[in-house]
């Protein structure tokens, strides 16, 4: 079904219905055969058939404190899914029994031959420490290769100053092996003292779209406050900045910190938006779907606006930016790119729509 159409960049887009009735969805995954794999904030996971047909709730999650910007997030297939069938999930996890407060998880699962359940669960990681907080926990995953995974960290909100220390998990990128969950002995911080071993990067807000572009490395986008979104090239070791540096404003007014856009030893983003745009989900467009210019260009969703940002790169620097789907109107929570070819989108309300982009 065709819901909305709309021109960008010299091209008539079309928006066609796949699926709808989601609760807050998060993430997407591919499963192969034509179906689908979509969170749900609230907690659960769907199967979503060809036909755009809702299967019930995939068992076998763990337990998930559901609260405020927390749930089930992110969802990831591994690259050799058709021989092993291994998931990767992120969630918001809550503190054992008699404790108080939360953090961003990740775990892997073998789906079962009839997609019906989670196997073999295991957690990989937890981010420390737990947090009364119901925000910023990033959750975007990235399989980096055949042996690592990518993880990104939000603040929590609250702990802003410490993305800036390396004692913690919060407003970092961490990059993990599949097999456990532990440290790479090639990541960047192994070695420096009282520093945890998982950080690949950090001084980071809240990061939510993730993926690797074009070079085969990581880029990253992430929420800033009051304007000063980012688009970012996270490298091994750097400090992104936050909360030291930012194009972004206290809400209601006034400056972070010392209000300040930049200082030595802190790296600037590829791009940023002021006013904010509230990004989320991004994906590179590899398919020739929408002709030979659209390759290489990077789609992110926008929260606040309502549209789809095409984003036009040459050297690693944005040259172009055009609002795709203006006349959308809903929340793009999600943009990844099909086996198809085609870019698909979860739109995240109460009755959250799944859609594929065609031109």
């Amino acid at each position: 079904m065709l819901c909305n159409v709309a021109a960008g960049a010299g091209n008539d887009l079309r928006t066609e219905l796949v699926a709808q009735g989601f609760q807050n969805p998060w993430g997407l995954a591919f499963i192969g055969g034509g179906r689908m794999l979509v969170t749900e904030r609230p907690g659960r996971l769907r199967v979503v058939q060809p036909d755009g047909r809702i299967g019930p709730p995939v068992e076998g999650l763990p337990r998930i404190e559901a609260t405020g910007q927390g749930g089930l997030l992110d969802v990831v297939t591994d690259r050799d899914f058709a021989r092993n069938r291994t998931v990767y999930f992120c969630y918001s996890e809550p503190a054992q029994s008699g404790a108080s407060g939360n953090s961003t998880a990740l775990a892997s699962a073998r789906l079962s031959d009839d997609a019906s359940r989670l196997e073999g669960v295991k957690v990989l990681f937890s981010q420390r420490p737990k947090v009364v907080s119901r925000a910023h926990f990033g959750c975007r995953i990235v399989d980096a290769d055949a042996n690592t995974l990518f993880l990104t960290l939000g603040d929590r909100y609250s702990r802003k100053d410490d993305a800036q220390t390396l004692d913690n998990h919060l407003g970092k990128i961490v990059r993990l092996l599949k097999k456990d969950g532990s440290a790479p002995a090639d990541n960047p911080l192994v070695k420096k003292p009282g520093a945890l071993p998982e950080i690949w990067s950090y001084g980071h807000r809240n990061l939510q779209g993730a993926t690797l572009g074009p070079d085969g490395r990581l880029w990253t986008i992430e929420h800033g406050p009051q304007g000063g979104d980012e688009l970012n090239h996270p490298e091994a070791g750097k400090n992104y900045g936050w909360p030291v540096i930012t194009y972004g404003e206290n809400y209601g007014g006034g400056a972070i910190g010392a209000g300040i856009t930049q200082q030595a030893g802190l790296e600037q983003p590829v791009h940023y938006w002021v006013p904010s745009i509230a990004p989320s989900g991004m994906a590179f467009v590899s398919s020739d779907r929408y002709g030979k210019d659209w390759q290489g260009n990077l789609l992110v969703g926008s929260l606040k606006f309502g549209y789809v940002a095409r984003l036009q790169l040459a050297n690693g620097q944005v040259q172009e930016e055009d609002k795709l789907l203006p006349d959308l109107k809903q929340r793009v929570r999600d943009v990844r790119q099909g086996p198809d070819g085609f870019i698909y989108l979860l739109t995240d309300s109460s009755k959250g729509q799944l859609l594929r982009l065609l031109p």
